[in-house]
């Protein structure tokens, strides 16, 4: 893949986020401009949020952890409901398609991700080591504690930009 390529490909995944936490539907926004000429299919932009979410939530676990590093499950709870305010659309679409995949290619994929996420959570919060199966399960707590406190932040209205953001936005472009 070429620089300009990624970079492309990079674009159209934040509008991807963008209009999924706009829809928070929990359907893959495939009617993005250029989703169909930048991802292969449905799965490999499912892929590409799933790694743009857990970017972000080991992000925010270390922040977490900086913060307070005595309660780690306390952290990753915290990090996981930071990211679900953050990313709120990218996190129904993660669990719509864990609940209804398109498929079977999908739904073993999903499933692979979500059992890799709860090793992490339960590695991160003490619980076991990062590869070991068993620690599935205490990760599988920790997200269904972590749901059941979840309070989604509220919508944030949009931002009316002024005209020196109206400059920066098409200096940018």
């Amino acid at each position: 893949m070429t620089w300009t390529s990624y970079h492309n490909r990079g674009e159209v995944l934040r509008a991807v986020v963008a209009a999924a936490d706009e829809r928070r539907d929990g359907r893959l926004p495939m009617d993005v401009a250029g989703v169909r000429e930048r991802f292969t299919d449905e799965l490999d932009l499912l892929g590409a949020l799933q790694l743009k979410w857990h970017t972000a939530f080991s992000g925010r676990i270390e922040r977490e952890l900086d913060a307070q590093p005595m309660d780690l499950e306390e952290a990753v709870v915290a990090a996981w409901h930071g990211v679900c305010d953050a990313m709120p659309g990218v996190r129904a679409v993660l669990d719509h398609y864990a609940e209804n995949p398109l498929d079977e290619r999908m739904a073993q994929a999903v499933g692979k991700a979500v059992a890799k996420e709860r090793m992490f959570m339960a590695a991160m919060a003490g619980r076991g080591a990062p590869q070991d199966e068993l620690t599935a399960p205490a990760g599988a707590r920790i997200e269904a504690a972590a749901r059941a406190s979840y309070v989604p932040a509220p919508r944030r209205a949009p931002e009316r930009l002024t005209l020196l953001g109206r400059i920066r936005a098409a200096l940018a472009a």
